[in-house]
């Protein structure tokens, strides 16, 4: 058995692309879409995962709006819980992130963990990959704030 991918309903493709691609800096590996079923589907993988055949994958998934352009909404629910990430520098994730206009909810004060969330309000965890860096500013004054 292999993993293969999470899959996570979209409102807005491109506003996503700019948080999964830009901002959090995943690769897009391939796209489809299916106009007899009015979607499309983009499979995007960490830097680190992108080569091989069946890499751990996020698959964003955009239902196109109806005739009168009306999109679906989406509410989530407490059955699903985030979506992680290892990085080689979470204060440079973080950083990137933030530049991006991603609001930090839960700043890397250890030096190991983050949390933000998606356009589609989709929790997004952010570890250090290896042992935690030295606490650091501004994040290891940062307060937590939103959900995460």
């Amino acid at each position: 058995m292999k993993y293969l991918h999470t899959m996570v309903r979209v409102t807005d493709l491109d506003a996503s692309m700019a948080f999964y691609r830009d901002a959090l800096g995943l690769t897009e590996v391939r796209r489809t879409e299916h106009a007899a079923g009015r979607f499309t589907l983009v499979y995007l993988a960490a830097v680190g995962d992108a080569a091989g055949p069946y890499q751990p994958q996020v698959e964003l998934t955009y239902n196109w709006p109806d005739a009168e352009g009306k999109s679906e909404t989406y509410t989530g629910g407490r059955n699903f819980g985030h979506l992680a990430f290892a990085v080689p520098d979470i204060y440079a994730a973080c950083q990137r992130l933030a530049d991006h206009g991603v609001a930090v909810l839960r700043p890397p004060r250890d030096g190991r963990m983050a949390f933000v969330r998606s356009p589609d309000n989709i929790s997004i965890e952010l570890l250090q990959d290896g042992p935690a860096l030295a606490p650091a500013e501004p994040w290891a004054s940062m307060p937590n704030t939103g959900s995460w």
